[in-house]
């Protein structure tokens, strides 16, 4: 019969910060689910116009980039929007290779059905305003530091990195957080801080 192998904390699966957003994604994305089909849009799709919503008129590859997914994987999507009735696209005059996608009457009128379900989400959270933002700027440190691993071609730290864990490490630190954030946070903190420790890193006796 074989042995289960020596458990390493580093490895653990709860320990994982990017399983705890992979995961809370995944949740999110159920708690949106019928509040969406009361718009007619998938999770997808309302991402989308809310890129729209914010700054109408935008090229596929602008939508593409701010949503941080392919313009191939895009298209598809907006086609169906544009079925739908909610959004247009058209030839740039200037350059016919651009796509320029705006909203139509039906798409801005539905911006305002969809304003109470961030109210909506914020409930179901069990957080307060302050605490969602926080953790909003949190995941956005780590998704910069993410953005810049990938450019960097890999995860591995060296001495020209040295801080690249810095959103994970203020998250940690960070009271108004939630706990199970803060957990997981420290966990890649700690972890980087011994791959490649810097001054001012935070350690397991910093946060309980």
């Amino acid at each position: 019969m074989s042995k289960n192998p020596a458990p390493c904390e580093s490895l653990l699966l709860d320990n994982q910060l990017c399983f705890a957003l992979h995961s809370t994604s995944l949740l999110m994305t159920k708690v949106y689910k019928p509040l969406l089909q009361a718009l007619g849009l998938t999770y997808p799709q309302y991402l989308a116009m809310m890129v729209l919503w914010e700054e109408d008129g935008l090229t596929v590859g602008e939508i593409s980039s701010r949503l941080l997914t392919d313009p191939g994987s895009l298209t598809p999507l907006l086609k169906r929007l544009e079925a739908e009735g909610l959004l247009s696209r058209t030839r740039s005059r200037e350059d016919e290779r651009v796509v320029v996608v705006e909203l139509t009457d039906a798409g801005r009128a539905l911006q305002s059905k969809a304003k109470d379900v961030p109210h909506c989400i914020l409930g179901a959270s069990g957080m307060q305003l302050a605490q969602m933002h926080s953790a909003s700027s949190a995941r956005s440190r780590c998704a910069a530091t993410c953005r810049a691993l990938s450019k960097a071609g890999g995860a591995c730290l060296n001495a020209s990195q040295p801080r690249l864990f810095v959103g994970a490490s203020l998250l940690a630190k960070n009271s108004q957080a939630p706990h199970s954030f803060r957990k997981h946070a420290l966990s890649l903190t700690f972890f980087a801080s011994k791959l490649a420790p810097t001054e001012g890193d935070v350690s397991l006796t910093d946060w309980h």
